[in-house]
């Protein structure tokens, strides 16, 4: 329903001189526009004010300005599409004779951005345009474009692309258009502050990214300066952003807070206000704000609860500073309580793992969370419902043996140099205690040749250090050959493990470089996987890699049975790629481990939700759901009831399924696999020997063909 202000406005118009909008200093910002080429023919007073323009409307007259001249270049881009979006009611209305309430194009709100003399950046308008009260007729009433259309038919409208079949230049609008503004600009600077938060994840500390937070909490605060904490543990990372540079600060530790004003707003569990920090400056952290010409702090503190009812994990402090003291008042602290939610999961990324952000397929919803948390409302849980989970494995066989075999070989080349040291000590002093230090070696050395145990990584070195090193001060003196004895030792620990590290050094780059080259095949099968429909997609990197993907209409509205098949049957050839990513790098460096790989298949859909008290980005909901996570989590260790091997293989590609129907569906991917030259057409059949709560489980394994003998398997 049309505003009585603006019947007032309509009934004073006479054609031909501009009505002025109704003068006042009232929040509401109004202007009248020529309908054709949006000049300026008035201005209340609050629009005046606020952009520097006179309400005269003969001095407005002769600054000949249209409404787009007071907005950013940018902003008048879609000037004529908006112009006819506003217009083709009119046309509809006028021509067509289709009642106005069935449009809500008028309704329709736009977010503007006005330059403002009074202040340094551009303010957020959201305005209406009205044109209920203008006419439009046509300047050729012979030429009818929408003669073959039947308008009043919902179907006929909804079908056709109304604005391509409009001759736009044989329509005349009479009158002139009203425009109401209303300043939003902390709302949205809010919406946008907590849409940048949610979107740059844990790369908020990124220098670029840390710019674009940073511009936007000086133009909500009229700050100058911008420093985060980021609190994991006893350490403290600061990141400062001042007067438009990121600058590095040392990492500091939680006794450096001792008395700090970061600390007294996390104990105090609230925003906290420093009117004055010349008063108050209790810690050198306080004294580089206050150098960089802070007077007021406003202090936001980010925490979140590790269980219900439980203690706060303390993520971090977000510090704003103002060269003005008294600065910040209640209504600057209700804005900052508003950013708490966003900076939460920002610094929980950050602090979780830096590489992680909010995955693109489910962004969308943690900023529609974000947004309404930003106006205010309570919080809702995020919750995806009737998901099709798919999960997937390469997993590097035998690398914790691999791995016990290379601490085994460091710690006896290390016992064999300390038997050395005695040795040439034992060439001058024959020393009782001395015979016994070393038959006390043999004893580790003989035990450690013949295996080790989990614990030997860490007692064996320490056995070293008590009964070894210690005594190198008197050794030295010993003889020169001892002390050449003693720097061969040490020469040989010289590293960041202050111990022999040669044969693990060797065993950790052969597995980063297997996982690495098993990361980049998958990122780029991703990258192709999400082309088809945009799904979630969670990657881990252990001895090998783990991916979790969820898709569904919960994600992607045009989700269909297509989509599941078509990603399920890539997720196979994907695997078989990361095969044959592992079989060349056997080939190529002689890389002893060896990889296999698996698929979990459920026909089940799941729900997954995110709760804000933990780490993971998303859990599972229900009994129903947990149980694939159980079946996850032990699947790699799983083995036949056949002939108690283990389920997968190195260079085979297993497929871990419950019913019949999935195994129907999957014959048809194995057969077009073999078609492509992928796998070999054997096939290994079995049942899984029952999991802790899990039974009925049943396998299907193939080898997979390294792409050299593709071409000749196929031919």
């Amino acid at each position: 329903m049309t505003e009585p202000h603006l019947l007032d406005i309509f009934s004073e118009r006479n054609g031909t001189e501009p009505t002025t909008p109704a003068a006042g200093q009232g929040k509401l910002l109004t202007a009248t526009l020529h309908s054709e080429t949006w000049e300026l023919l008035a201005v209340n007073g609050a629009l005046a004010q606020l952009v520097g323009l006179p309400t005269d409307p003969t001095e407005l007259a002769a600054r000949s300005l249209n409404f787009f001249d007071l907005c950013p270049p940018e902003s008048s881009r879609d000037r004529q599409s908006l112009q006819r979006r506003l217009r083709l009611p009119l046309i509809l209305r006028d021509i067509a004779a289709i009642a106005p309430q069935d449009w809500r194009l008028w309704d329709e709100p736009q977010i503007f951005t006005l330059h403002s003399p009074h202040h340094a950046k551009p303010r957020y308008i959201q305005g209406w345009f009205r044109w209920e009260h203008l006419r439009a007729h046509r300047i050729d009433p012979t030429y009818d474009e929408l003669a073959d259309l039947d308008l009043h038919q919902p179907a006929s409208l909804s079908q056709t692309n109304l604005e391509t079949r409009i001759a736009w230049n044989n329509y005349q609008i009479e009158g002139d258009v009203i425009w109401e503004g209303i300043d939003i600009t902390p709302q949205e600077t809010l919406r946008r502050l907590n849409h940048v938060l949610v979107d740059v994840g844990s790369a908020v500390f990124d220098p670029e990214h840390l710019h674009c937070v940073g511009h936007k909490l000086h133009a909500l605060f009229h700050a100058t300066t911008t420093l985060i904490l980021s609190m994991k543990q006893n350490r403290v990372q600061p990141f400062l952003f001042c007067k438009g540079q990121a600058e590095p600060l040392e990492t500091l530790t939680l006794k450096d807070l001792e008395q700090a004003h970061a600390l007294r707003a996390i104990q105090a569990h609230r925003v906290w206000n420093v009117p004055d920090l010349e008063a108050d400056c209790p810690t050198p952290l306080e004294q580089i704000l206050l150098e960089r010409g802070c007077r007021s702090l406003l202090l936001i503190p980010v925490s979140q609860s590790l269980s219900t009812g439980g203690p706060e994990q303390v993520l971090g402090v977000v510090i704003l500073g103002c060269p003005t003291p008294h600065q910040y008042d209640q209504l600057d602290a209700a804005y900052a309580e508003q950013l708490i939610p966003a900076f939460r999961t920002a610094l929980r990324q950050a602090n979780q793992n830096k590489l992680m952000r909010v995955h693109p397929a489910v962004e969308w919803r943690f900023a529609q969370e974000a947004e309404r948390r930003s106006l205010g409302l309570p919080p809702e849980q995020i919750i995806f419902r009737g998901l099709y989970p798919m999960y997937g494995m390469s997993d590097i066989r035998g690398s914790s043996d691999e791995r016990n075999r290379a601490i085994q070989a460091d710690l006896l080349a290390q016992f064999n140099l300390a038997i050395a040291i005695i040795d040439r000590v034992l060439e001058n002093q024959a020393i009782a205690f001395l015979q016994q230090v070393r038959a006390d070696l043999q004893v580790q050395i003989d035990r450690l040749a013949e295996g080790i145990k989990v614990e030997d990584e860490v007692t064996a070195l320490d056995y070293l250090h008590d009964h070894v090193e210690a005594y190198f001060d008197y050794f030295e003196q010993c003889s020169p050959a001892v002390k050449q004895a003693i720097a061969t030792y040490e020469q040989a620990c010289n590293n960041d493990h202050h111990c022999i590290y040669h044969a693990r050094a060797r065993y950790d780059s052969t597995v980063q470089q297997i996982t690495a080259h098993l990361r980049d095949t998958w990122e780029q099968w991703q990258t192709q996987m999400q082309t088809i429909l945009p799904h979630y997609c969670d990657t881990e990197v252990t001895d090998g890699i783990d991916h979790m993907i969820y898709l569904g209409k919960a994600i992607h509205p045009q989700f269909s049975q297509f989509h599941l098949h078509s990603l399920r049957y890539e997720q196979l050839r994907a695997l078989c790629d990361c095969a044959r990513t592992c079989f060349n790098l056997r080939d190529e460096q002689d890389n002893p481990l060896q990889v296999a790989h698996l698929i979990l298949v459920q026909d089940i859909t799941v729900d997954i939700f995110h709760d804000e008290q933990t780490e993971k980005l998303f859990d599972v909901m229900g009994t129903r759901d947990t149980r694939y996570e159980i079946v996850k989590k032990r699947i790699d260790k799983a083995i036949s009831t056949q002939d108690q091997a283990r389920i997968t293989q190195p260079g085979m590609l297993t497929i871990v399924y419950s019913t019949e129907s999935e195994w129907l569906e999957y014959q048809h991917y194995l057969r077009y696999l073999e078609r492509e030259g992928w796998i070999t057409c054997d096939r290994t059949m079995g049942a899984v020997e029952p999991l802790q709560g899990v039974t009925g489980l049943k396998f299907a394994r193939v080898e997979v063909i390294p792409a050299a003998e593709s071409e000749i398997h196929q031919a």
